[in-house]
């Protein structure tokens, strides 16, 4: 038997994705201000690829971070919440590109991928399903 039993409701996953949202800004601004001395000092505009690619990369970093070692990003710690794999593993970093990559397809149609939890059985998003991950309440 696991620790790990119960999943985290609608409200508290919301609640861990705004936390980390606000994160995710911060570490933007840090990791902005880190290479505009490469763009002579100059705001990045539309035309520049670079830039949005590399802020996706940074954000990608700082969550595959958090879930391949202990299984939670500062949001997910604060209101207790673990990903872990099926059976009760620690993620690994291909897993984290996955849940990475479908959080952000989730996020792109309005959401609904998250929402899916709200009619979801056990409670899954499509980033969970694709990526072979459950949320666990850690309480």
């Amino acid at each position: 038997m696991h620790d790990f039993v119960a999943r985290p409701g609608f409200i508290r996953c919301l609640a861990a994705v705004i936390y980390d949202l606000f994160l995710v800004v911060a570490l933007w601004f840090v990791a902005t201000a880190l290479i505009l001395p490469f763009n002579a000092g100059q705001a990045f505009n539309s035309r520049q690829l670079f830039y949005p690619v590399y802020l996706l990369i940074v954000s990608f970093l700082f969550h595959g971070w958090f879930w391949t070692h202990g299984g939670q990003t500062l949001g997910q710690k604060a209101w207790k919440i673990k990903v872990l794999t099926f059976d009760y593993k620690p993620i690994n970093w291909l897993q984290a590109l996955l849940r990475f990559s479908a959080a952000i397809v989730s996020w792109s149609v309005f959401g609904l991928g998250f929402l899916w939890m709200l009619v979801d059985k056990d409670k899954q998003t499509w980033h969970d399903y694709l990526s072979k991950t459950k949320l666990f309440v850690t309480e």
